[in-house]
């Protein structure tokens, strides 16, 4: 049967501070209110990498943690109980996981592994309902080519500071749009939010949208 308009919720709590996945929700008319952890949370910690572990794995394992996270500071903040959406991007290639690089030179050596190279893009995504619920969690697995970049080009995106807080050191909505010569899979999950899934996990969370 069909589910009553009455039972739907009408807003998500976003556990992200990424102005991109703010984006990408408002495309899907999804209305949304931050969930962002304290000053005292370290929410690094729940990004540490596990030694063997695959990237799949990771991206999946820490998103969920952090939906955990989330879900723990709304009870603890007295919050109203709403769903949570946690979303967790990053990069492999040569089975390595590449996060978000420290500083420019960490970014510059990034990219030159990806140039004239073929990797992944990784974007998991978890919901835990206003109940506490954790939903089954999706993920999203893109191909990205690089096309063979000239170092100077690489130095000179690594120094203008985008690569910063980005997995793998770049963003497909940005300058490095450039080196990219062909995607298989979804650009909004590149981004960091696969809209086909998390439409759908929205839907199954019953979000009025």
């Amino acid at each position: 049967m069909p589910t009553s308009s009455a039972s739907l919720h009408p807003f998500v709590y976003l556990a992200s501070q990424s102005p991109r996945r703010q984006e990408l929700l408002q495309q899907l008319g999804v209305r949304f209110e931050l969930l962002l952890p304290r000053p005292d949370e370290d929410a690094e910690a729940l990004e540490a990498e596990r030694t063997g572990e695959h990237a799949r794995d990771y991206v999946q394992r820490v998103c969920i943690a952090k939906a955990h996270a989330a879900r723990a500071r709304l009870v603890d903040g007295g919050h109203a109980a709403q769903p949570i959406l946690v979303a967790d991007t990053t990069v492999t290639i040569d089975d390595a996981i590449l996060g978000k690089p420290i500083d420019a030179d960490d970014a510059l050596a990034m990219l030159t592994r990806l140039a004239c190279r073929t990797h992944e893009v990784l974007t998991a995504l978890a919901v835990i309902d206003a109940d506490g619920t954790l939903l089954p969690p999706a993920l999203s697995v893109s191909k990205v080519r690089f096309a063979a970049v000239h170092a100077d080009a690489l130095r000179r995106y690594a120094a203008s500071g985008e690569p910063l807080g980005k997995a793998g050191a770049y963003g497909v909505q940005g300058r490095a749009a450039e080196f990219i010569e062909r995607i298989d899979g979804s650009y909004s999950g590149i981004m960091g939010l696969p809209l086909f899934e998390t439409a759908a996990l929205l839907r199954a969370a019953r979000i009025d949208f």
